[in-house]
């Protein structure tokens, strides 16, 4: 069954309108006009039309399929992918976050792609975004896809809007996790996890 955080997700996505790029352009150079910015100024021209496209990219999640293939081997033990990079916009500042996904799960009767867990984490980070979500995210995307024993996520991020203002923490990171199936219940199993993606 779809989980509650992937189908708001989906339904988000399919109820949004086709992108008018020109409004995009001519609302960034509102923007930035209002904040005091010369767009006369022959470097910073163009600016309003970067910027548009530069959040259109950030805020639109590129479709995929997951490639997933017998386990015809009946592998019975944690596959981790580690250090994937994403970044994502959080929706309280619209400034970004930055950091590597852990991602991980125990098969049952499919395995996958493995490229195809770094394309589920940036296609469940575009979009305004909170880490916590983006984990769950992550985490439940594929135990619909594969039902496997168990899934665990990680990720790491510093996050601009704590590090550029308010406390000015430059360098710290925030850490979440989803674990669920064996990795959440098997404490020999939980401990692998963490420790494969500390090292």
């Amino acid at each position: 069954m779809t989980s509650l955080h992937l189908e708001r997700a989906r339904d988000d996505f399919d109820r949004r309108r086709p992108i008018d790029v020109n409004a995009v352009e001519a609302a960034a150079q509102k923007l930035l006009m209002t904040l005091g910015v010369d767009l006369d100024d022959e470097t910073l021209q163009e600016t309003p039309g970067r910027m548009a496209r530069a959040y259109i990219e950030l805020l639109t999640p590129e479709p995929f399929t997951a490639t997933t293939f017998p386990n015809d081997g009946e592998y019975d033990e944690l596959v981790l992918a580690r250090s994937i990079p994403f970044a994502s916009l959080c929706e309280h500042h619209v400034l970004p976050f930055v950091g590597v996904a852990h991602v991980g799960y125990v098969p049952g009767d499919r395995i996958i792609g493995l490229s195809k867990l770094a394309r589920a984490v940036e296609h469940c980070a575009r979009g305004l975004q909170v880490q916590e979500r983006l984990t769950v995210e992550i985490a439940d995307w594929l135990e619909d896809t594969l039902a496997p024993e168990g899934v665990g996520v990680m990720l790491e991020a510093e996050h601009l809007c704590i590090s550029m203002r308010g406390a000015r923490t430059t360098g710290s990171r925030t850490v979440t996790s989803r674990l669920t199936g064996k990795l959440r219940e098997e404490p020999a199993t939980r401990a692998e996890f963490f420790a494969r993606c500390a090292d």
